[in-house]
């Protein structure tokens, strides 16, 4: 009985500790590409790379969230950031691929279920203007 006790006792101290972390910030390299709730990102898989004409991004976020519901999300917050929705497929084995535009930008989102977590990766690339010193 002292056994299950302290498990117990582990067990509930376990959950009042997760329960006081604040979530992680949802973090995106554009600030006109918003990720939904539920979703943290894992900069361990994510690529970020600057330079001094383009800014591209590949990141990778999760979350328990239904892909179907990510879709909507991503393409009215995308939609309402002035992205233009060029296509949106979507397979049983692959999930749903949607690809947006701007004037010198470029997103494509993945949203694909994993063995426990919902994955979403977005690419994005964005010509950057060159500093252009003062006459």
């Amino acid at each position: 009985m002292r056994r299950v006790l302290v498990l117990v006792s582990l067990c509930l101290l376990a959950a009042a500790a997760c329960a006081s972390n604040p979530p992680r910030v949802q973090r995106s390299e554009f600030e006109d590409i918003p990720v939904p709730k539920g979703l943290t990102v894992d900069l361990n898989k994510s690529t970020i790379i600057e330079s001094p004409a383009v800014k591209a991004a590949r990141l990778f976020y999760k979350g328990r969230v239904e892909i179907e519901s990510l879709a909507v999300a991503f393409r009215t917050t995308l939609e309402a950031n002035g992205w233009r929705n060029i296509s949106a497929t979507t397979a049983s084995d692959k999930g749903v691929t949607q690809i947006y535009e701007k004037p010198g930008s470029s997103l494509q989102v993945l949203i694909y279920e994993g063995w426990y977590d919902t994955w979403v990766e977005m690419s994005a690339t964005r010509a950057v203007s060159p500093n252009v010193p003062p006459k």
